[in-house]
């Protein structure tokens, strides 16, 4: 069987191609299973990473429908599954604060327009050469400032004003309101996060973060206990998506979410890609870069119009996809269907959703996104630990963007002064 090579530039989504190389009934019963498993993780984490981003839950929901959808159904990859990711919270939390959900939804169909020209012109190969240092960097940084944006929901803290977005200051705010300290939230989030790595280290088939929630929210529905839920802070979550429109654009705030819709394309190209790499490496098959980037351009712009937050390739999703036994992309859009019917009949279940039980999921994710092995490995060279610590420092201290244009200049410099230097006995 090809792997792909010969094609990975090619325009043609690989639906098309599944397609055209014949399709039969087993393929299908697999995606059904494949689509129905990864719709149940999604479900959970879909609505965490919306609340943790500073929406309404229903809108990570929207994401990964509409946009899960879209890149299944153009994308560049048999297994890719796209959807709101952990990596987004911090600038969608940022942008969101700073001008409105308008502004986001603005800023993530800009970032869409751009993804898609960014495939189009062909320099999807540019983004996947970004150093390994840099990646590794502004992830486990972003893995940090998620983990420290889940403290107030996960303790119940009460905080006067609005929660700081950089990490020090954010710290600090938090340390003056562990007085409000709710110990039965805490015990809510840590008993989910504790659910979910069991589950996941006994019966690792098992939707661990499914099951954790369900049992936090019928122990605090049962108990009574006094912790904030989606229902009393959101009023629950629509049973349906919303008709389609455009956001408000103004010249004015077209260029002032600029910078952010820039740092959302960047972003959002890396990790689509990177999460390709990685269906690549299980699979022994290759992605078309491009075309990947155009779906995932067309995905952001529908996932705006519905009112979403922005869409990338999910590496975790994209992998348990892979292990749930996936054929085709057809498996991904199965996911975004199944999610849609949760939505239609059991949106009132979410009313009962505890936000520290949100909280103890992303904690999950932060401790699986750290690529802690990685970032070890590393160390143990002067050039890339360079690198690694100068991007992963200025992520969490400064923003994501600027963590990886430098770290990629640093990365830069350090091999041209490499190969400036010559060798013994030259």
């Amino acid at each position: 069987m090809p792997d792909g090579s010969a094609t990975a530039h090619v325009y043609r989504p690989k639906l098309v191609s599944v397609f055209a190389e014949g399709y039969g009934l087993e393929a299908f019963r697999k995606d059904v299973t494949a689509g129905l498993t990864v719709a149940i993780v999604a479900l959970p984490l879909s609505m965490a990473i919306a609340v943790a981003s500073g929406v309404t839950p229903e809108r990570g929901l929207y994401a990964a429908i509409v946009g899960g959808f879209l890149v299944s159904a153009l994308g560049g990859s048999r297994w890719q599954i796209g959807g709101p990711a952990g990596a987004f919270i911090v600038l969608v939390a940022a942008t969101t604060a700073r001008f409105g959900v308008e502004g986001l939804l603005l800023t993530v169909l800009l970032s869409g327009l751009m993804l898609t020209l960014i495939g189009l012109m062909r320099l999807g190969a540019l983004i996947r050469y970004i150093p390994h240092a840099v990646t590794v960097g502004f992830t486990c940084g972003i893995a940090v400032i998620i983990l420290a944006s889940q403290l107030k929901d996960l303790g119940g803290l009460t905080v006067a004003g609005p929660e700081p977005g950089h990490l020090l200051p954010k710290l600090a705010t938090l340390a003056h309101a562990l007085p409000t300290l709710n110990v039965a939230a805490l015990s809510v989030g840590l008993g989910t996060a504790a659910i979910i790595f069991a589950v996941r280290h006994f019966r690792p088939n098992w939707p661990g973060m499914l099951i954790a929630v369900f049992v936090s929210a019928f122990a605090a529905w049962l108990l009574g206990l006094p912790v904030a839920t989606i229902g009393s802070q959101f009023g629950g979550i629509p049973s349906g998506l919303p008709v389609p429109h455009l956001p408000a654009i103004t010249p004015g705030l077209l260029l002032d979410v600029l910078p952010a819709a820039l740092s959302f394309t960047l972003l959002g190209g890396v990790e689509s890609l990177l999460s390709a790499k990685v269906a690549d490496s299980m699979t022994g098959r290759k992605h078309r870069y491009n075309m990947e980037l155009v779906a995932q351009g067309i995905a952001n712009i529908g996932s705006a119009l519905f009112g979403g937050i922005c869409v990338t390739g999910t590496i975790a999703r994209t992998a348990t996809n892979i292990r749930a036994g996936a054929r085709s992309p057809l498996s991904g859009i199965l996911h975004s269907a199944f999610l849609l019917v949760f939505m239609l009949l059991g949106a009132w279940l979410a009313s009962f959703i505890p936000l520290a039980a949100l909280a103890g999921v992303l904690v999950t994710v932060c401790w699986t996104m750290a690529e802690k092995k990685e970032f070890a490995v590393l160390l143990r060279d002067w050039r890339t630990a360079t690198v690694l610590l100068a991007t992963f420092g200025l992520t969490i201290v400064d923003d994501l963007t600027t963590g990886i244009v430098v770290g990629c200049a640093m990365a830069g410099f350090l091999a041209v002064f490499h190969r400036a230097i010559p060798k013994e006995g030259n």
